[in-house]
């Protein structure tokens, strides 16, 4: 812990800004690609008047500070700092110590792999608690506030950035090319917050609840909650049954569940970042692994 921070943490904002500003360094700026929210201004100054974005980036975001001092608390605003001076040092050294990517002929693959690696690198931050500034601290009070994925918000701003950046200094395919780098930065971003794990949740409605219930809890020792169900239509009252398991464990709870009752109604969704016994604790609640 340092001032009440995180080292892991750290050095994880530390990696993804290293991972964001190499994306801007060697896909965006180098193949005249723009980018959404504060990075895109930064990115317009630089093709309108080679302004250094990692002098603009600073400027840029001081006044963005503040917010995040009031809105999102000591720890946060302190990894935002952290997150944005090392955006700004990476890029320096990235447009210090780069090499050319020679992807002219194929800008869409520029526009993927520009996605990737800002998705990537502010996924990595955002999930150790931090922020670079800018539109990253608006996302995440508008996560906290309005229920609005970072992902989602993000790429609304930067679509306003990304027309102007059109109307201003871009051509028509490289703005194009642009919305689809920010797409999937969007998408990357959404799927390192929402956790690369998933697991299935299953909702079962059978006559035969109970036998299900008991067969799944011994043969693949996992935990079943019942609850009160009533059917709209018909008014009968009866058992649901709801249960989670690991996604490579679905097949067998499926043939589990056929062999009691073929005509069960199940129900399978897909679910993120399953806490609790027999995924993140053990038996005595215990963590499986450290955070």
């Amino acid at each position: 812990m340092i001032f009440g921070l995180k080292l892991k943490n750290i050095l994880f904002i530390l990696l993804g800004s290293a991972i964001f500003s190499f994306g801007i360094v060697h896909f965006n700026m180098q193949h005249n690609l723009g980018e959404g929210g504060f990075t895109g201004i930064t990115l317009l100054l630089y093709f309108l008047w080679e302004i250094d974005p990692a002098i603009s980036n600073i400027v840029l975001n001081i006044p963005v500070f503040f917010i995040g001092w009031k809105f999102l608390g000591r720890n946060t605003f302190y990894y935002t700092i952290i997150g944005t001076f090392a955006v700004s040092l990476f890029l320096r050294v990235f447009q210090t110590y780069q090499y050319e990517i020679h992807l002219q002929n194929d800008m869409f693959l520029v526009a993927l792999f520009a996605g990737v690696f800002i998705g990537v690198g502010l996924g990595i931050i955002f999930r150790f608690g931090g922020t670079t500034g800018g539109v990253d601290i608006i996302a995440r009070l508008v996560n906290k506030y309005a229920g609005w994925s970072m992902g989602r918000t993000m790429f609304l701003f930067d679509l306003v950035v990304i027309t102007t950046s059109i109307f201003i200094i871009l051509e028509l395919d490289e703005g194009m090319y642009t919305l689809v780098a920010v797409y999937v930065g969007a998408r990357v971003i959404d799927f390192l917050q929402e956790g690369a794990y998933s697991a299935k949740g299953a909702t079962i409605i059978s006559n035969h609840s109970d036998e299900i219930a008991e067969m799944i809890m011994k043969k693949m020792e996992r935990g079943v909650t019942v609850l009160n169900g009533r059917g709209s239509y018909s008014g009968t009252k009866r058992d649901v049954l709801y249960c989670i398991v690991a996604r490579n464990e679905i097949v067998r709870l499926k043939g589990i569940i056929n062999s009691i009752d073929p005509h069960a109604f199940v129900a399978v969704t897909t679910v993120h970042d399953v806490l609790g016994e027999g995924f993140t604790l053990d038996e005595n609640k215990k963590p499986l692994r450290e955070d």
